[in-house]
């Protein structure tokens, strides 16, 4: 079966800094796949350089089979949409909720903007009232929503989440990844998630890479995560630090 996102021997380098070493990657059609690793690992430039966001100094990216040029095209839009971490530095301020969804259509060229913004509002739990709202109006957890909504109005197939809860309230993330588990369900997408959190990464997602300086460490099964099956000290050292700390007696 050929894979939905496939990652092959992934360059990237900024100013002689390698910030991707060779990495490679398969996600299947309807998978969910986690991204984890510390800060500076490279994950969050690994989703920017699928997105055509970072430059791709060697190897390859295929969607679908179809090898991707430099530069990305309308129709790679339509299949790929991306969710940033910061709802608050994603959305424009000055635009409402129904602007900010018709830019896209408006972009491609899409004619039934109407059933799309209505579906995408719905599907976030928003609702119609929501349309002619600012940013500033809505909370984290809303404009997050939002942000969704946004993504999913070309209908893509494939998401890219940069940490897509990590700036919420912890009280709103469950709320928002049961969501996207929604989401991802009703429509059959594909995901490619980073996230710090592992407990977010086992519950959200399938299959993981663990990253260290810009190189995969291992791939593994959710399952093995959860029930600590790992073979590199990196990754026990990740799953360590997401215990946190305890109180000596």
């Amino acid at each position: 079966m050929t894979a939905a996102l496939s990652v092959k021997n992934l360059e990237v380098t900024f100013d002689r800094f390698r910030a991707l070493k060779g990495v490679s990657l398969d996600v299947e059609k309807g998978e969910s796949f986690g991204l984890v690793g510390e800060s500076g690992s490279g994950k969050s430039t690994l989703l920017r350089a699928v997105a055509g966001l970072a430059p791709v100094s060697a190897g390859a990216i295929a969607v679908d089979g179809e090898t991707l040029g430099r530069r990305r095209t309308k129709a790679f839009y339509r299949k790929v949409q991306m969710v940033f971490q910061d709802p608050y530095g994603s959305l424009h301020p000055r635009q409402t909720v129904d602007r900010l969804l018709q830019e896209p259509l408006a972009i491609h060229g899409i004619g039934d903007g109407e059933r799309r913004i209505l579906r995408a509002l719905d599907e976030v739990g928003l609702g119609s009232g929501f349309r002619f709202r600012y940013s500033h109006q809505l909370s984290g957890g809303q404009r997050q929503r939002v942000a969704i909504a946004r993504a999913l109005i070309l209908e893509p197939s494939i998401l890219l989440l940069d940490e897509p809860t990590s700036a919420l309230d912890a009280s709103v993330q469950a709320e928002v990844l049961n969501l996207l588990e929604e989401v991802r369900r009703a429509r059959g997408l594909t995901f490619l998630m980073v996230s710090h959190d592992l407990a977010v990464v086992t519950h959200m997602c399938d299959r993981l890479m663990v990253m260290q300086n810009g190189e995969a460490v291992e791939h593994l099964d959710a399952a093995d995560l959860a029930s600590r099956q790992v073979t590199k000290d990196y990754t026990r050292n990740l799953l360590k630090a997401s215990e946190g700390f305890s109180r000596p007696a």
